[in-house]
């Protein structure tokens, strides 16, 4: 009986709108805009709690080294700036062990380009082997050139009769190759630009050069130092 009943359609009933009377105030709050909003109060009201034992509890000889090291804008605890924490000498220091970094990963990067490069070989673009037969006479010269033309008939290995499986631990190879190879220009960059910032850190006077100074033309700056006389 009780399935029939569930079976059976039954009137949706709606919440009451808002009474025309007070169509000012807006929308009628819903129970689930309630309960919502409770929830949001509670919780505020939990944080307040939790906050007022903290500082109740607090100890008083405690300490930590942001207490002196932020300050309170508008009520927000805000750090102190770390722009001039190093000084030129140690900012000099810190770029050189970055350039040791990035020289290190280019040379290990070049080095397993010329592996991959000594043991892959093309089957493609294979030189032919030439043999220098001698002969006494010329009947010896006429079979000597029949032998080889016998043996010109068995044509060189190539590419396309490799098993399935070494033609694509051959391919995986080359892509890997090529990989390392943009992989090696991306450092070789790197290392250009981290090199001429790290020059200009250093003393002396120097000044970039304009388009109509360069000898030729360059997608980057180019600077020019004074010369010095050294000591």
């Amino acid at each position: 009986m009780s399935s029939l009943r569930n079976a059976l359609p039954r009137r949706a009933h709606k919440e009451r709108a808002q009474p025309s009377s007070r169509k000012k105030f807006g929308l009628l709050e819903k129970h689930k805009d309630y309960v919502e909003r409770a929830k949001a109060f509670h919780k505020k009201e939990d944080t307040i709690r939790r906050l007022r034992e903290k500082a109740a509890n607090r100890n008083e000889d405690e300490f930590y080294f942001k207490m002196i090291k932020t300050k309170t804008v508008d009520g927000v605890h805000k750090p102190e700036s770390d722009a001039n924490k190093y000084t030129q000498e140690e900012l000099l220091l810190m770029k050189t062990q970055d350039i040791g970094y990035v020289l290190q990963k280019l040379q290990s990067v070049r080095k397993k380009i010329e592996k991959l490069n000594a043991t892959l070989h093309s089957l493609d673009n294979q030189r032919p082997n030439k043999h220098v037969f001698f002969a006494e006479d010329r009947e010896e010269a006429k079979e000597l050139r029949s032998q080889n033309q016998r043996r010109e008939v068995h044509l060189p290995l190539t590419s396309d009769d490799l098993p399935t499986n070494v033609k694509r631990k051959m391919d995986q190879s080359y892509k890997e190759l090529e990989a390392r190879k943009a992989r090696l220009s991306q450092l070789e960059k790197i290392y250009l630009d981290m090199s001429m910032q790290k020059e200009l850190q250093k003393n002396g006077k120097k000044r970039k050069l304009r388009e109509d100074e360069l000898v030729t033309p360059a997608s980057k700056p180019v600077y020019k130092w004074h010369a010095e006389r050294k000591r």
